[in-house]
C-alpha cells in the first residue's frame, strides 16, 4: 500500500511540474510566439478616452510619484480618479495636493465604506468614470508615459474587450526572495498569461488592466467580497466570451516593488491563494464554453490546494527516502518529479539573464547563487502560504491583509540598491 501511495504521489507531482514548466515557457516556444507577446506600435493619436482608477490606502509614501507619473502620460484623453478612505487623512492629503496641480484631469473620490478593501474602492471610483475604457493602477505603480497610446491601439486593432498590460517587479537586488519574486512576475506576465488569453480563460492581473466601460458596468464591476478581485473579474469576463489581449513590452511595463519583508510576501500570497479559492467556489468558471477552458480554469483556481499538496508530498517523499525501504522500481519513480524541477531551475537561470538584459540591470554571480539556493526556501514559503489560505477559507476568515509599499522599485532606489 505504501508503495502505491508513493507512486501516485510521485506521478501527480511529476505531472504538475511538467504542466508548470510547459506554461512557463509558452512565449519562448517559437520566435513567432515571442513576437506576438508585444504591444503593436500605434498608428497615430489615440481615440479612446481612459478613466484610470488608483485605489490608495495608507500609501502616502509612494502615491505622489505614481500620480505625477500618470499626469505625464502622452495620451490626450485621460481622467485620473484617486480613491482614498475617509479614515486615511495622510493619503488623502497627498492626493489632494497633486490634484490641485491639474484639477481638470485628476480628482479625488472618498470611499466611505466602513470595512474597506480594494474592490470596494474600485467600485466607488467606477461610479464617477466618464471614459470609454476603465484602467486600474496601484498606488505604487511607475507607469510609462507612452503606455496608454499602445493600449488604445491594441483595443482598436485587435477588437479587444480587455487589454492586460505587463507588470514587473524590478527591485531584484533587495533580498534573496525579492529576486525570485521578480522572476516569478517575469514568467507570469511575459509568458503564462499569454497562454491563458489564447485559451480563452485568464485570471487578470491586479493592475495595468483595461476594460471597456460598458462591459465592466454590464457585469457589475468588481466583487466586493473577493480577496482576488482581479482573478474573479477575469473569470466572469472569460465566461461571457470577452476577448482579452495580453501584451508585454519591457520598456512599457508597469514597474512595482516586491513586499518589503518575507512575512509581508507570505501574507500577500495567503490573500491571493484564498481569493483563488473563493473564485473556484463561486463556480463561474463552469460557464466557460469548452471542456479545455474549464479544465484550465479549474487547475488554475485550485492552485492553492495543489501547492499545499505538493509541499506536503515533498516532505513525505523525503522522509520515506531517508527512513523507509521501498522496492527499487518505486524508489526510481519517486525521483521523477526531480527531472522537471531541475529543468525549471535551469530555465529560471536563463530567464534571470534575459530579465537583466531586458531591464538593463547587471546580474552578477551572487544573484544566480541566490536564485538556486533560495529555490527550496521560497517554495516552502509559498507552500506555507497556500496551507494558511486553505485554513483561513475553511475557518471563514476573509479580512483584507494590506501590503505596505516604500518605493524600492523607483529609479533612485534601484540605482542605490544596485550599487550596494
Amino acid at each position: 500500500m505504501l508503495s502505491l501511495v508513493l507512486v501516485v504521489l510521485s506521478l501527480a507531482l511529476f505531472a504538475n511540474s511538467v504542466a508548470t514548466l510547459t506554461w512557463m515557457l509558452h512565449a519562448w516556444r517559437t520566435p513567432e510566439n515571442l513576437a506576438a507577446t508585444r504591444f503593436p506600435d500605434p498608428d497615430g493619436p489615440g481615440e479612446l478616452k481612459f478613466s484610470l482608477l488608483v485605489p490608495a490606502r495608507h500609501e502616502s509614501a509612494v502615491l505622489e510619484h505614481t500620480l505625477l507619473g500618470l499626469l505625464e502620460t502622452r495620451h490626450c484623453l485621460v481622467e485620473i480618479v484617486v480613491i482614498v478612505g475617509h479614515d486615511d487623512p495622510e493619503t488623502a492629503a497627498v492626493a489632494e495636493q497633486v490634484a490641485r496641480r491639474d484639477p481638470d484631469r485628476l480628482r479625488v473620490v472618498v470611499d466611505y465604506h466602513t470595512v474597506k478593501n480594494k474592490p470596494k474602492a474600485l467600485n466607488t471610483g467606477l461610479a464617477v468614470c466618464t471614459g470609454d475604457v476603465v484602467g486600474v493602477f496601484d498606488a505604487e505603480d511607475h507607469v510609462h508615459p507612452d503606455l496608454l497610446d499602445h493600449v488604445d491601439f491594441a483595443f482598436r486593432s485587435e477588437d479587444a474587450d480587455v487589454v492586460q498590460g505587463g507588470v514587473q517587479l524590478v527591485n531584484f537586488h533587495s533580498s534573496w526572495y525579492a529576486l525570485r519574486n521578480c522572476l516569478e512576475y517575469f514568467f507570469w506576465f511575459r509568458s503564462r498569461l499569454h497562454l491563458h488569453a489564447a485559451q480563452g480563460f485568464i485570471p487578470l492581473g491586479g493592475n495595468t488592466v483595461f476594460v471597456r466601460a460598458p462591459l465592466l458596468r454590464a457585469v457589475g464591476g468588481w466583487d466586493e467580497n473577493c480577496l482576488a478581485e482581479d482573478c474573479e473579474l477575469g473569470t466572469r469576463l472569460s465566461s461571457r466570451g470577452a476577448r482579452t489581449v495580453v501584451a508585454y513590452n519591457s520598456a512599457l511595463v508597469t514597474r512595482e516593488e516586491t513586499p518589503g519583508t518575507l512575512y509581508a510576501l507570505f501574507k500577500q500570497r495567503c490573500r491571493w491563494n484564498q481569493g483563488f479559492m473563493q473564485v473556484y467556489r463561486k463556480k463561474e468558471w463552469r460557464r466557460l464554453p469548452t471542456f479545455t477552458r474549464r479544465l484550465l480554469a479549474r487547475y488554475t483556481l485550485a492552485s492553492p490546494f495543489l501547492q499545499a499538496f505538493s509541499g506536503i508530498a515533498m516532505v513525505i517523499g523525503i522522509l520515506v527516502g531517508l527512513f523507509v525501504k521501498v522496492p527499487d522500481g518505486v524508489a526510481m519513480i519517486t525521483f521523477l518529479p526531480l527531472v522537471p524541477t531541475l529543468a525549471t531551475l535551469a530555465f529560471e537561470i536563463v530567464g534571470l539573464q534575459d530579465f537583466g538584459r531586458q531591464f538593463g540591470v547587471r546580474v552578477r554571480g551572487r544573484h544566480y547563487v541566490k536564485l538556486v539556493v533560495g529555490s527550496v526556501f521560497y517554495n516552502l514559503v509559498l507552500t506555507a502560504a497556500a496551507a494558511r489560505a486553505v485554513w483561513r477559507e475553511y475557518t471563514g476568515r476573509n479580512n483584507w491583509e494590506l501590503t505596505a509599499h516604500v518605493g524600492a522599485h523607483l529609479p533612485d532606489a534601484r540605482v542605490a540598491g544596485a550599487a550596494s
